[in-house]
């Protein structure tokens, strides 16, 4: 996740390579994150720490519990921000600066909806509206437990299917099939909660800059704008920083000197994505100074088995901070549809985690103060 770099768009050989293993302690499942930390002597080389991680992996649900609304200090619902925390303490162990990789996906068109949303809305939009609905509510009435089996099976033939959250994924195909416009998919595919301002009692929606509204921006460069105004600064920049600056550890983000990012904006779209990948300036330069079987494989998010966790040691948690009574005398959020959603979370009719863990941020971060 950091990296370590001599420029902003030169690698830095002299670094080691982490691979830490968190490992699931009850379902007995590896979850594989990597890092690069700063260390003289020209090498790179992989260190194993397992058994380190398998403690600190026992740590998660508690500092879940315990401390993380404190520590981002607002209501923040990205669940990355766990592992984030925790890696940022492995790290502080044995650097005090960090190099981050952030933006690189924001300015050099990196993330899979640049690449997946714009040709599925032209696809859908052929489909008249009542049926592509239809379609999409189709879809989300599938027992997620069948999309996991479906996801499990193809994954031994495409890999793209491995480790991808079935139904997330799902969920994000429906609100693409629903879309009249980009706009509206770019919402659904960033979002949890596909109408958040029925649930938050008397809530109006915030100003915020209209990338779709900008002339002249290809479908690909106005998601980039999204993303570069709202989501990179709303939700990465403030997780990174702040688990870091919980453990007095430094993180720096050399991708977004404004010369790079201005230097980024410059660049025709077919420079940034070739054959169904994108970042491909940084992949070029990455390849002359690192074999590409270290880094050339699917794009992996940094996330934990949250949707089995609330089902397994997070659930007496999560069921007393979404305790309908509390919510309703609290006045800000409306119960009914939380608990359709955690109810059918339990049962494995759907995946709510994310829908779930940014209610339970906010409720958890609202009893802390």
């Amino acid at each position: 996740m950091f990296l370590y770099a001599k420029t902003c768009l030169k690698v830095c050989y002299n670094s080691d390579l982490y691979t830490c293993y968190i490992y699931d302690y009850i379902y007995n499942h590896i979850y594989i994150y990597k890092c690069c930390l700063s260390n003289s002597g020209n090498r790179i080389s992989s260190v194993t720490i397992l058994a380190q991680a398998c403690a600190r992996a026992r740590a998660f649900t508690g500092l879940a519990r315990a401390s993380l609304p404190m520590l981002y200090d607002e209501p923040f619902a990205d669940w990355s921000g766990l592992p984030t925390a925790m890696l940022a303490e492995l790290e502080r162990e044995h650097v005090t600066v960090v190099l981050t990789g952030d933006g690189g996906d924001e300015i050099f068109g990196g993330y899979n909806r640049y690449l997946q949303a714009p040709s599925m809305l032209r696809r859908a939009q052929r489909v008249p509206g009542p049926l592509r609905r239809l379609g999409a509510s189709t879809l989300r009435r599938v027992p997620i437990r069948w999309w996991e089996r479906s996801f499990d099976a193809a994954g031994r033939v495409v890999p793209t299917f491995r480790d991808r959250p079935a139904g997330i994924t799902v969920g994000k195909v429906a609100g693409v099939l629903e879309a009249d416009d980009l706009a509206s998919a770019y919402g659904f595919l960033v979002s949890t909660w596909r109408e958040p301002l029925s649930l938050v009692q008397g809530a109006e929606a915030l100003p915020s800059i209209d990338a779709f509204g900008v002339d002249g921006l290809s479908p690909l460069r106005q998601m980039m704008l999204a993303d570069l105004s709202g989501y990179l600064p709303g939700d990465i920049l403030t997780k990174v920083d702040r688990a870091t600056m919980s453990t007095s550890l430094e993180a720096r983000v050399p991708l977004l000197d404004h010369r790079v990012v201005e230097l980024a904006a410059t660049l025709p779209t077919e420079w940034l994505i070739r054959d169904g990948q994108g970042k491909q300036p940084l992949r070029r330069i990455l390849a002359r100074h690192v074999p590409t079987e270290l880094w050339d494989r699917p794009k992996h998010g940094f996330g934990m088995p949250i949707a089995t966790w609330l089902r397994g040691p997070l659930r007496d948690w999560a069921e007393d901070l979404l305790a309908p009574t509390a919510m309703r005398a609290e006045g800000l959020l409306d119960p009914e549809p939380i608990q359709r959603i955690w109810h059918r979370h339990l049962s494995g009719t759907e995946d709510g985690r994310g829908r779930l863990w940014s209610v339970l941020m906010f409720q958890a971060w609202l009893r802390s103060r």
